[in-house]
């Protein structure tokens, strides 16, 4: 399975959602996007995203005020 990882470090919401929604499209399926954000409503923001497109959220981590929002490409 690939991870691409993208660093949206210092975006504010809804930068970041609308930046993955976009790359996710050109993504296979169950391929899966790292995220580096920090934005604190970007965790909240992403779980959101992903109940509406059917996407996978499958974790987030928070380290030194950087959240890494692991999603997985379902469709």
């Amino acid at each position: 399975m690939s991870r691409e990882i993208l660093d949206f470090k210092g975006l504010n919401c809804p930068l970041p959602v609308l930046r993955v929604n976009k790359r996710i499209k050109d993504i296979a399926k169950g391929a899966e996007l790292e995220v580096y954000v920090t934005d604190p409503a970007a965790p909240r923001d992403f779980r959101q995203y992903c109940s509406s497109t059917g996407h996978e959220f499958l974790s987030c981590d928070e380290t030194d005020n950087v959240f890494s929002i692991i999603i997985r490409k379902n469709l």
